[in-house]
């Protein structure tokens, strides 16, 4: 069975009524949304990547290569600072770190503690230290003074916060003129019947195996359904072009399964 969005649902893509938003398919207090995410995180942290290997088959791990490919971070020893934004658990950050030369460093920043655990966990077992800190902190106002770092990177986060836009500002706040971004996220299918077949699998075959793999189902069902919320990649370019970023490109993976977006700060 193919799972589309009704009116009323489409019409609340980015939010409902005035201080309501979307959590999923449910529309919820925009004061709520934050601690329903949290509580999605805090239950899957220790099998997060486990739970991405489940979404996409896999797929995710040469996503986030290509993410780090494009970024093309310098093997010199020139300092250069990444913020890896939602990234509790440190997948993109090490992969940061072991293409980049002696001079990068990175900073993880995620809301929920729990995740930033785990990240600190894989940092010490990958002998990371001093070269990668953990911040707790919210996407939305970061804690971290203007034109701090030289790119900012967040993969398959940006979807669960209550405010894109205030997101996007705030990345556009805490980069260096001349800055990149960079966003990994589930995105949209532009592929007629392969639409139809993802639909199917992630709406029957992705809560089950959430279930069967860590005894709970309903994250997973959050997940599939806050992916069919979020804009389609020509809004989501928009929406970073209107935060103030110029030359803003994307790429479709996979036929618009995932899509990265780039941008830069000017």
């Amino acid at each position: 069975m193919v799972h589309r969005m009704n009116a009323d649902t489409k019409k609340q893509e980015t939010g409902g009524s005035a201080g309501e938003t979307h959590f999923g398919f449910r529309t919820v207090p925009e004061s709520e949304k934050a601690g329903l995410v949290h509580d999605v995180f805090e239950r899957v942290a220790e099998r997060y990547d486990l739970m991405n290997d489940l979404m996409s088959g896999g797929l995710h791990r040469a996503w986030k290569q290509a993410m780090i490919d494009w970024l093309n971070p310098p093997r010199s020893a020139r300092p250069f600072h990444l913020i890896d934004v939602a990234g509790g658990t440190g997948d993109i950050a090490f992969r940061f770190l072991e293409r980049a030369g002696e001079g990068a460093q990175v900073t993880v920043c995620d809301i929920n503690r729990h995740m930033l655990g785990v990240g600190k966990t894989r940092a010490e077992a990958k002998a990371f230290e001093g070269r990668v800190e953990f911040a707790c902190g919210d996407a939305e106002m970061l804690p971290f003074p203007d034109r701090s770092f030289d790119a900012y990177t967040i993969a398959f986060g940006i979807r669960n916060v209550t405010h894109i836009d205030r997101a996007l500002k705030d990345a556009y706040r805490v980069l260096k003129p001349g800055g990149r971004f960079l966003c990994l996220e589930f995105s949209h299918v532009a592929v007629p019947v392969i639409d139809q077949v993802y639909d199917a699998y992630s709406f029957s075959a992705i809560p089950a195996m959430g279930k069967w793999v860590t005894g709970d189902g309903a994250p997973y069902q959050y997940l599939v359904e806050s992916i069919r919320r979020f804009p389609d990649q020509e809004k989501f370019k928009r929406m970073i072009e209107d935060a103030g970023f110029g030359n803003v490109s994307y790429r479709n993976l996979v036929g618009g399964v995932a899509a990265l977006h780039s941008g830069w700060r000017l």
